[in-house]
Formats: structure tokens, sequence, C-alpha cells
């Protein structure tokens, strides 16, 4: 019985796992391009680096020191657009202000009311009592 257990195993199968080895990466650019320094690019390749550049409904936009900013064909000017966003921010302060005060006035308002009827129930309260004395 056991010969016909032996004979039934697959050989196919081993009982250890041996992976195959992996063959070394290749390098992922085979062009030298990247080790030029910028002024030899741009003689070789004829390429003239700058700032990204774009057009937007007839506006040309320039992104420069982490803004974008209009280059022509725009009726604002880059100083233009600066003062609206810094107006913008001033005017979004004083609209965060203007909120507060009014959360507060509705707290004081809410305040007044409870108290008001507080003594206004008090009052029928004596009322009722001195009614009951007669």
């Amino acid at each position: 019985m056991e010969d016909l257990k032996k004979s039934l195993k697959m050989p196919l199968f081993g009982n250890t796992f041996s992976p195959k080895k992996i063959p070394p990466r290749k390098s992922a650019s085979l062009s030298s391009l990247h080790t030029l320094d910028r002024s030899t690019r741009e003689i070789e390749l004829g390429l003239e680096y700058g700032p990204p550049t774009m057009n937007i409904g007839g506006q040309s936009w320039k992104f420069e020191e982490g803004q974008w900013i209009t280059e022509s064909g725009g009726n604002m000017s880059g100083r233009e657009v600066l003062r609206l966003r810094k107006r913008n921010v001033q005017l979004e302060e004083e609209n965060n202000l203007l909120k507060l005060k009014i959360e507060v006035l509705l707290d004081m308002l809410t305040e007044a009311t409870v108290e008001f009827h507080l003594m206004e129930k008090e009052v029928e309260d004596i009322k009722t009592q001195h009614q009951r004395k007669k």
C-alpha cells in the first residue's frame, strides 16, 4: 500500500518552494540628456525653458513665484489682481467678524427673552398667590 502512495505522488510539484531569481532592473532611461547642464541642452536641442504659460478665454497667464499672473491680452494687470486678492482677504475677515457679532447679538436676545418670560411667570405666580389670600 505504501508503494502505491509513493507512486501516486506528483513528480511535477516538489515539497519545497524555490522561486526563480529576478533579473536586475534595467536603467529607467538610456538617454544621457539628464546628465547635461541646462545651457548644453538648450544648445544641443534648441529648447528654451521658461515658466509655464497658458491661454484661457483670450487671456494669457504665466506661472511665476508660485502664482499665476496675467501676461497680456487681459484687462487687468498682475498688480491689479494682487490688489483685488488682498481686498478679498480683507472683506472675508470683515465678513467673519460681522457673523460673529450677529451670533453674539442673537445669544443676548435669547437670554433677554428667557429672562423676560421668567419674570412674567413670577409676576403671574405672585398675582395668583395674592388672589388666594383674599
